[in-house]
């Protein structure tokens, strides 16, 4: 049995092999490999296209989704080891998650930090929680990290450029009202990295730099590609000749829990926006985001709107990915 909760812990070779059969779904239909099977999706936050591509894509290949929002339509839930549960909680994760193994055959979670304290979240502990107690696979639908969203990602740029590998991958910060998970940056600097991109990291000063348990592993995989992971604060710089542009806002960990210090901060960045101008520095790079995106605050409607635009299809992909991510995990056949 094997867990899906970073992409740190897969091999290139098997992520592309899960890649290549979600690009099969994506050619050839639905088919019925999950007949029978069922998968519980657990949401601690909000979803729109995690929700909606987990269910879906569970009902395209014959398998049931039981989708579940502890505090509110299910018992709130204590992960805390000994604990002496005279609190909110109703039942801990070694039961819920032991007997949904008992009930399904996959565990979906989406848990984001609790943005009090990063050396607790950063230990990941209601995943973590999960995993060591379920008795089937469990998926990260999006924690401190987003593998399911690296993995949309990749499709899209494998769609659209064919070999990754060598090609200029920017990742840039962007302003917003609010202070974001740093998952999908962690992610996105993973996956790059992984594949052989050159990676440069574009943030607005150190505050913004991501764990450097992410900056280390990118560092670690560019080593082993022989490639460049570079990390700038200056704009012309990053964009000059890049083929992709990722887009992500996040908080700055320095000041994790203290938004009413970082917001000045933040505040001085708005300019780092994507726009056509910068745009215009790369070597016709697409641009993608992971979605929501603020029209106007993270890029504008022109980048949007324009062909080079591809978050529209990493989004779709994500179902493509995780049909293939629940099928390769159930242990089904090709």
């Amino acid at each position: 049995m094997r867990h899906f909760l970073s992409t740190e812990t897969w091999q290139q070779h098997e992520l592309q092999a899960i890649l290549d059969r979600a690009a099969r779904y994506k050619r050839d239909g639905h088919g019925a490999d999950l007949a029978g099977k069922s998968i519980a999706l657990l949401f601690f936050n909000p979803s729109m296209r995690t929700r909606t591509s987990f269910e879906l894509g569970a009902f395209q290949l014959g398998a049931h989704a039981i989708v579940l929002q502890p505090g509110r339509d299910a018992w709130p839930v204590e992960f805390a080891p000994g604990v002496v549960m005279d609190g909110e909680a109703e039942e801990h994760v070694a039961e819920v998650a032991r007997v949904l193994s008992r009930y399904c055959d996959l565990i979906a979670v989406r848990a984001f930090p609790k943005f009090r304290d990063w050396s607790a979240d950063r230990e990941d502990p209601v995943l973590s929680a999960f995993a060591e107690y379920a008795q089937v696979p469990v998926i990260n639908m999006e924690s401190i990290v987003h593998p399911c969203q690296e993995l949309a990602l990749m499709l899209t740029l494998q769609e659209r450029l064919g070999q990754v590998a060598g090609k200029k991958f920017l990742l840039t910060w962007t302003w917003h009202p609010k202070p974001l998970n740093t998952a999908v940056a962690n992610s996105a600097l993973l996956i790059a990295s992984k594949f052989g991109m050159q990676l440069t990291l574009l943030c607005p000063e150190q505050a913004y730099l991501p764990d450097h348990r992410y900056l280390d592993a990118a560092r670690a995989a560019a080593d082993a590609h022989n490639t460049r992971f570079e990390v700038t604060h200056d704009i012309d710089e990053a964009y000059h000749a890049a083929d992709v542009v990722y887009a992500k806002s996040w908080g700055a960990l320095p000041y994790f829990g203290r938004w009413e210090d970082e917001q000045p901060v933040r505040d001085q960045y708005r300019h780092f926006i994507v726009d056509e101008e910068k745009m215009a520095k790369t070597n016709n790079a697409i641009f993608s985001h992971c979605l929501p995106l603020r029209r106007n605050v993270k890029a504008t409607d022109a980048v949007m709107d324009a062909d080079y635009c591809v978050a529209i299809d990493e989004a779709e992909n994500r179902l493509h990915v995780q049909k293939a991510l629940m099928t390769t995990l159930a242990g089904e056949k090709e």
